[in-house]
């Protein structure tokens, strides 16, 4: 039985994951990685929302805003346990997107990209004007670690497992969902929805579904992104979060779930050990990636890396047979 081309990288990546937080490695690669993982959370519900189901969004930084906001109003101004916040916030999350779903999505292609786009400009301001909720511009502090009984998290090394166990599941959840009936169902509707209703599949119920979906990923994601740095304000859901979560998507992979970390990882590196020198001209380096990407490797990183592995492995079984 050949092995599979994806088992040395998930074994790489578990290894590295298990590895990384230990004094082998600088203190701050590992509070790099746990913003990889979170990052990782966001991007995999685009990809299945954008990739699969070929539905835009440029509007998902609001639902990552959402979750943060949610777990550290009711966390820290209300002391409820944070666990709890944290289910309370995706509920809230998906509930909110389940309500705007069935109306956003009467529109199609440029339509939908703008409206997604105007949700996240919306709730961002929200976030900013409601100072009495959500601390405006200066935002919240003193968000409470999570905690398991008398076990807090309190420090990036036990941060980083507890992130990175979320990051896996939501990954492997997503990687059963695209192998499953709904995956079939979800790439018939990006190939053509009037030919995935002719043969019987409730389109904008799966497409609501989806997106809901990705929603709570997003909204589980800011949670665990606010009991990390304890504080939340509303420039990290600003409309141009959204717009980089879309070229991690891109980088990685849209139809890839698996790829997904390796574009996050990609632009959160960059971000906070090339790009802080740049200031401004940050987002003009991300069009050019984004931009050679779509050029060169319009599958994304992670399918280009598996096509140079396949056509590696058949050249060397192309010169045993010749031998």
């Amino acid at each position: 039985m050949r092995l599979k081309w994806y088992y040395p990288i998930i074994g790489a990546l578990v290894a590295l994951l298990i590895v990384m937080p230990f004094d082998w490695f600088p203190g701050h690669y590992t509070t790099l990685m746990i913003f990889i993982a979170i990052n990782t959370m966001v991007t995999v519900g685009l990809c299945l929302l954008l990739g699969y189901t070929g539905q835009v969004s440029l509007g998902h930084a609001a639902f990552y805003g959402i979750g943060a906001y949610f777990s550290a109003i009711l966390s820290k101004t209300y002391s409820l346990n944070p666990w709890l916040a944290m289910l309370i916030a995706a509920i809230a999350t998906g509930a909110f997107a389940y309500v705007i779903g069935y109306p956003i999505f009467r529109l199609k292609g440029n339509y939908l990209a703008v409206a997604t786009l105007c949700l996240g400009v919306i709730l961002y301001i929200l976030f900013r004007q409601l100072g009495q909720f959500t601390g405006g511009p200066d935002g919240i502090s003193g968000i409470p670690y999570l905690s398991i009984g008398g076990f807090v998290f309190d420090s990036s090394f036990k941060r980083y497992f507890l992130v990175w166990f979320f990051c896996l599941s939501v990954l492997f959840i997503s990687q059963n969902i695209v192998n499953s009936r709904t995956g079939r169902a979800l790439r018939a509707i990006h190939g053509s929805e009037d030919a995935a209703e002719s043969i019987g599949i409730n389109v904008d119920r799966f497409k609501v579904k989806i997106f809901v979906l990705s929603a709570v990923y997003a909204s589980l994601a800011g949670s665990l992104f606010a009991h990390h740095v304890t504080h939340v304000s509303p420039s990290t859901f600003s409309p141009m979060a959204s717009v980089i979560v879309v070229v991690m998507a891109v980088i990685g992979g849209l139809a890839s779930i698996w790829g997904a970390i390796f574009g996050a990882g990609t632009v959160v590196t960059l971000k906070y050990e090339v790009l802080l020198e740049f200031g401004e001209l940050e987002i003009v380096i991300y069009g050019l990636i984004l931009m050679l990407v779509m050029i060169f490797m319009p599958a994304g990183l992670f399918v280009w890396l598996k096509e140079l592995y396949e056509r590696l492995r058949l050249r060397r079984v192309r010169r045993r047979a010749e031998t």
